[in-house]
């Protein structure tokens, strides 16, 4: 279970994660996170979210954002806010670290997918940020916080989640594990 002032951190990468706020903190209101992120380059691929806004404020280094068909590279004291429905990524491009806060609103049970997809990427079983497409099609079936991989037709990854999700969560796959987050869902 994600709590506040939890940190988490890759051991091979040094990626480190920090809830400052989680849903219980805020009344369902958001989830902040900060992020210290040595990886270079996307970790996740493109995507959306139905039902939630995402707010980047970068403390250190400089993190590039696609959106809107377009690249931006903010810096030190720099905000964006990212609106549902947009597609986008954010990730480090650069040679040193990049340390920012995200927020996500609604909350939902957004901390708990990321505190989901932290650890089961620390047990290396997510390989360049996609959990595979079986994973993929689970979690996005049983979360409350929809997000959607941008490039494929979201009336696609919703019949096929629809259908492959619960045949899957059949045969144990779960959109959230107990040991990573304390919680099978």
């Amino acid at each position: 279970m994600p709590f506040k002032n939890q940190i988490l951190t890759d051991p091979l990468k040094g990626d480190i994660y920090e809830f400052l706020e989680t849903a219980q903190d805020s009344q369902g209101e958001r989830v902040s996170i900060k992020m210290t992120v040595k990886t270079k380059g996307q970790i996740v691929p493109m995507h959306l979210h139905m039902l939630q806004d995402e707010h980047f404020t970068v403390l250190s280094g400089q993190l590039t954002v696609l959106h809107e068909g377009k690249s931006q590279v903010l810096q030190a004291g720099e905000s964006i806010i990212l609106a549902k429905k947009e597609v986008h990524n954010h990730f480090n491009n650069h040679d040193e670290p990049v340390v920012f806060i995200q927020t996500v609103s609604p909350a939902l049970d957004f901390d708990y997918f990321i505190e989901n997809l932290i650890n089961y990427t620390i047990d290396h079983q997510v390989k360049g940020g996609k959990y595979g497409l079986i994973q993929q099609l689970v979690t996005s079936k049983y979360m409350d916080s929809k997000s959607y991989v941008a490039g494929i037709p979201i009336p696609v990854q919703k019949l096929l989640m629809n259908v492959v999700g619960p045949i899957a969560k059949l045969f144990g796959v779960k959109a959230l594990y107990a040991e990573y987050c304390g919680v099978n869902k």
